[in-house]
């Protein structure tokens, strides 16, 4: 695995962590997970930043979104106990088939 994926993919998981936070700090009402959303968006930006090193924008920022969507689809279901439905296993499915296209384009 390149470095480039490995930023990406260390990215997404800070950037999905902090949405799990963003949404227990219930629109800025709770300071610890708000602080902890902020640090972990910064941290994913830092990533994404070093991710994008040597490499094309459009590709590797579409990577980082659909690992994250990926991600953010697994923390709902584990953390929020939100349900899994064939139809976003299938919407998964094909991000992820985006990403290997991408990823040999």
């Amino acid at each position: 695995m390149s470095a480039q994926l490995v930023f990406a993919s260390m990215a997404a998981v800070c950037f999905t962590v902090g949405g799990v936070f963003m949404k227990r700090a219930e629109g800025l009402e709770h300071a610890q997970p708000t602080a902890l959303f902020l640090v972990l968006f910064g941290v994913g930006a830092a990533l994404l930043s070093q991710s994008m090193r040597g490499a094309e924008l459009a590709t590797t920022y579409i990577i980082v979104l659909g690992l994250e969507a990926a991600f953010a689809l697994a923390m709902g279901v584990v953390v929020f106990a939100e349900p899994l439905t064939l139809a976003k296993l299938a919407a998964i499915a094909l991000i992820v088939a985006g990403i290997g296209l991408l990823r040999t384009a």
